[in-house]
């Protein structure tokens, strides 16, 4: 009886829906073989059937692989890999827990973030606060500037190191990354509250800052280890070998907006694989990136093999991605600086060996299309969560929505009284879902595109009832009649949403194309042939079907875009740790003429 529940809930729901005044049968004008489709059961819906086809079938030998005898040993990292679960903050010892820690961290703001170099704490006459930004008389930490010279002894340090953390096993560095996930786990309040203050993160989303970063250095380590099991075809007379080798040394520049876990992934994926790192946090949150070394270091990482240079980017960036020993970048921020750091890497220096690799995330302009028969009570919550998470400050978030016109007005309204409601006030706060930006550049910038919106098209909701200390800015949905317009196509990154009503479904896939970037996008319906065609049409490194668009989870759902979102590197997921490594075969004739002795 228990397996028919879920069955039975199903056919409920399809029969309210289906006897309803504006059911989304009508809705989607569904006739014959798509009316069957559409009421059918979910789990055949053509995006998995045509999924499980391929699957099944080798297009080369037209044999059903399932029948073969197995010939390579099966390594998958994910197969005891379960991601880590986020706080409960319903319960109220949880949610006790996380205000202790909150005050906790609150009494001892305002400590120093020296440079980090091969071990040495250095602290230079030019400092810069971070400020708490949804308190900005409050100041969280006080970071030194590292100049030129900071960079020329990191990068000696990092090259001297090299070959004795490369040298290492694969399992022994993979341990180091274990016990940096278990120091998390201990202290996994004290970064969530540090993150909400120094970040203006909400503690939900601060608290699952930490479990990415805890599920990056999981997940790595057990990649790495699966790295050295790959087999190649072996013949008699012949052993073939593929080893990954340390590229060498890594340079890591990391944005503010996930100051735990975006830094956590690129440089523990980088040290698992051999590679030393000298990492250049943001200058917003130098607080949680001191942290997050301090782990490291405690967990076995050499303290030649990782440095930390905080300080303005313009200044460090370039000198650490023109420095020939530099073997690679990996960053994540605005397109402007990525595309320069490509450039920058792309000119071979006096004493450069190698061609430097870039592995660069630089945003987006993420669409949603709401089909005409979409669920709102779907589509609804999870656009106003996917655009106005951290006040929109995710590379991930909905931007701008594509709705037939005949849906417009009701998705508008709907959306305007979800935004109603939303919560605005400081991060530490269990129950807010919308805190500050990040700066006072990031204040002007939105405030800016606010009235281009007004400009542009109609304002259908603006909140402006928001906290006077700090940088505080209100959600805004805005009903846009060009695609075009630039409040829908430059990236914002912030509270701002535009609803872009067109003809039809095509014109809405047409249109969520049109961009320049291409990281994620979204569709809501409930037309299996429009899901179908949503996922083979939508040009996004990540498409999400009826869910929103942020939240991606570590080998469940790899991210990362193309176009110019970025480089098209999937963080978190099984080929991630090949962008820091060196592919390398080694080819034996076995056919031995005897054995020489050792001597």
């Amino acid at each position: 009886m228990g397996d028919l529940i879920p069955g039975m809930s199903y056919l409920v729901r399809r029969l309210l829906e289906n006897t309803a005044n504006e059911s989304f049968v009508a809705q989607g004008d569904l006739r014959g073989e798509a009316l069957e489709a559409a009421i059918g059961d979910p789990a055949t819906s053509p995006v998995l059937v045509a999924r499980r086809e391929t699957d099944a079938l080798d297009h080369d030998s037209g044999q059903d692989p399932r029948t073969e005898e197995a010939t390579m040993p099966s390594h998958d990292p994910t197969a005891t890999f379960r991601n880590e679960p986020v706080a409960e903050l319903r319960r109220a010892p949880v949610r006790a827990r996380f205000a202790s820690a909150v005050a906790a961290v609150e009494s001892a703001l305002g400590f120093d973030v020296p440079l980090l170099i091969a071990g040495r704490a250095v602290s230079t006459p030019e400092t810069l606060p971070s400020v708490d930004p949804g308190r900005t008389s409050r100041t969280v930490a006080v970071q030194s500037l590292a100049g030129g010279e900071h960079v020329q002894e990191a990068m000696a340090a990092a090259t001297g190191a090299l070959d004795g953390w490369a040298g290492r096993t694969v399992h022994e560095r993979a341990e180091v990354l274990r016990r940096g996930a278990d120091l998390l786990r201990r202290r996994r309040g004290e970064l969530a509250a540090l993150i909400a203050i120094e970040a203006g993160k909400p503690i939900a989303e601060a608290d699952a800052d930490v479990c990415e970063a805890v599920d990056f250095w999981t997940y790595y380590a057990a990649s790495a280890e699966a790295l050295e099991h790959i087999q190649l075809a072996q013949v008699p007379g012949e052993r073939n070998d593929l080893h990954h080798r340390a590229r060498g040394v890594g340079v890591v520049i990391a944005p503010w907006n996930f100051p735990l876990a975006i830094p956590a992934g690129m440089v523990g994926g980088a040290l698992v694989m051999g590679n030393p790192v000298v990492f250049k946090p943001a200058e917003q949150t130098p607080g949680v990136a001191l942290r997050m070394v301090q782990v490291l270091h405690e967990a076995g990482v050499p303290p030649a093999a990782l440095s930390l240079l905080t300080g303005i980017g313009e200044d460090v960036g370039p000198a650490l991605v023109e420095h020939p020993d530099t073997s690679f970048v990996a960053f994540t921020g605005s397109r402007a600086v990525g595309l320069d750091i490509v450039r920058r890497a792309a000119v071979v220096q006096p004493g450069q060996r190698q061609v430097k690799y870039v592995s660069a995330e630089m945003g987006g302009k993420n669409p949603v299309v709401v089909d005409a028969d979409a669920d709102l009570d779907v589509a609804v919550p999870a656009i106003v969560k996917s655009a106005f998470g951290y006040a929109g400050q995710k590379c991930s978030a909905a931007s701008r929505v594509l709705v037939p016109d005949r849906l417009a007005d009701q998705l508008v309204t709907r959306l305007a009284g979800a935004v109603d409601m939303l919560t605005i006030d400081h991060p530490t706060d269990p129950g807010v879902d919308l805190g500050p930006v990040i700066d006072a550049d990031a204040l002007e910038r939105v405030n800016r595109y606010r009235k281009l919106a007004a400009e542009e098209g109609e304002v259908v909701v603006r909140r402006d009832d928001v906290p006077e200390d700090g940088w505080y800015v209100g959600p805004l949905v805005a009903l846009v009649p060009d695609h075009r317009a630039k409040v829908a196509t430059e990236e914002i990154f912030g509270p701002i949403l535009s609803v872009v009503p067109v003809t039809d479904f095509d014109a809405a896939l047409a249109a969520a194309n049109d961009s320049e970037y291409a990281l994620t996008a979204g569709v809501f319906s409930r037309t299996p042939s429009h899901i179908a065609e949503a996922a083979r049409r939508l040009d996004a490194g990540n498409v999400y079907v009826n869910r929103g668009t942020t939240g991606a989870m570590v080998a469940r759902q790899p991210f990362g875009g193309h176009k110019l979102s970025g480089t098209g590197a999937k963080a978190g997921g099984p080929d991630y740790l090949l962008r820091f490594a060196t592919p390398v075969v080694v080819t034996e004739n076995t056919q031995r003429q005897g054995f020489a002795p050792d001597l």
